[in-house]
């Protein structure tokens, strides 16, 4: 049975605006509820910026992996998603090459 409900879709925010509204709270002195409800955006996704953007402490960078600065991760998807289209154009030109030696013969 099909509905006529519409999947909710996550805003998208530029780089610069999660780098800004992460700042807020690791410079400014804003607590996470403050700056997430100044800016209309949800607490989640600002906490999950503010973590991104913090620098990581002497006792976590001995315990955890270094995790990615927004910056970084945005690159990291633009870069995944230019990997694959990679991988698919080299498999449409092996196809091809395979296709003209057979006609060749």
């Amino acid at each position: 049975m099909k509905t006529n409900e519409t999947k909710y879709k996550r805003p998208k925010y530029s780089l610069e605006f999660k780098q800004d509204a992460a700042k807020l709270v690791l410079e400014k002195g804003y607590s996470l509820n403050q700056a997430a409800d100044h800016l209309g955006i949800s607490l989640s996704a600002l906490g999950r910026w503010v973590r991104a953007e913090r620098k990581p402490s002497g006792n976590e960078s001995a315990t955890k992996k270094p995790g990615l600065n927004l910056g970084d991760h945005d690159e990291l998807i633009r870069l995944r998603k230019e990997i694959e289209q990679l991988r698919m154009e080299r498999e449409i030109l092996k196809k091809a090459a395979v296709f003209f030696a057979k006609e060749a013969e």
